[in-house]
């Protein structure tokens, strides 16, 4: 896009195909919220995508560290009340202020990214929870506050937990392409335990101690799932677009414990169709 001579509807419009091109699960989910809504979702999302993007777009860590700079930048800028001509940050000024969206989340958020830079493996399974919460968390609670304004406060219990839930079911999605780029997610800790090495993860070690490692980590989502699902009257119906997209870590997990599957080298993928039918029954039941 040329950025002399955007205009607002060419940011959202931006915003959009970057989430639906890069997050269609979000994407998706989105297009069951108000109409009126979509357009600072979308903006929210697509700024997660530039974040989260950043390692692939700039795989060497120093170059990585300017893009997170300039995002923080960003950031501050727009609370400073600057103009912008990059879309995501035009349309992500609109949404801040719009929907009152505090600071402070989106740099931790970003500061929380500067993980995914480096090679070291994450520590321990209360430092993959805390990845988790400050990056999957923050984007559900802020997506949360654009859909239902204040309210969001109540839905924090559920946010946190959701969070975790979608972010572990993703990282475990994408296992192959992280462990291809020297990346490991899987807690350090948690192999060790087992009486495995980090060398060995990234050998694509297919032994059943690693499958039964993999599936603590599925049965750590599927807890923290199961208890965003105990505080759901916190969240209001109008508050559901949100969370749908969390609808569907049960038909992730599932795929992952299909027989045949190799974790460490495949990416687990659902047709696009089943996940567009799931969102629906789950916007039907009112639930995620």
């Amino acid at each position: 896009m040329n950025d002399e001579t955007i205009s607002a509807d060419d940011a959202h419009g931006y915003c959009m195909k970057l989430v639906q091109d890069f997050d269609k699960d979000r994407y998706l989910a989105t297009l069951f919220a108000p109409a009126e809504k979509r357009a600072a979702l979308f903006a929210l999302y697509a700024f997660n995508v530039e974040i989260a993007r950043i390692r692939e777009a700039a795989p060497e860590p120093n170059l990585g560290e300017i893009r997170l700079r300039w995002w923080a930048d960003g950031i501050d800028s727009i609370f400073a009340g600057e103009t912008f001509r990059h879309p995501v940050l035009l349309a992500l000024a609109e949404t801040v202020a719009s929907a009152s969206l505090p600071k402070t989340p989106m740099h931790n958020l970003i500061e929380a990214r500067r993980f995914d830079l480096y090679n070291d493996p994450m520590p321990t399974m209360n430092d993959l929870e805390g990845y988790a919460g400050e990056t999957t968390s923050v984007i559900l609670q802020l997506a949360t506050q654009v859909v239902v304004g204040d309210k969001a406060v109540r839905a924090a219990n559920v946010s946190g937990h959701a969070g975790v839930a979608y972010a572990i079911t993703g990282l475990l999605r994408g296992l192959a392409i992280h462990r291809s780029r020297g990346q490991v997610f899987v807690p350090e800790g948690l192999l060790v335990e087992h009486g495995l090495t980090v060398a060995k993860f990234l050998a694509g070690d297919r032994s059943e101690t690693m499958n039964l490692v993999l599936s603590v980590l599925r049965q750590a989502a599927r807890f923290h799932l199961e208890k965003a699902r105990s505080f759901d009257g916190d969240v209001s119906l109008e508050a559901l677009p949100a969370f749908l997209p969390v609808s569907l870590c049960e038909l992730y997990l599932r795929g992952m414990e299909k027989p045949g599957f190799d974790p460490l080298n495949s990416v687990c993928e659902v047709p696009q169709w089943r996940r567009q039918l799931h969102l629906l029954k789950a916007s039907w039941w009112k639930e995620f």
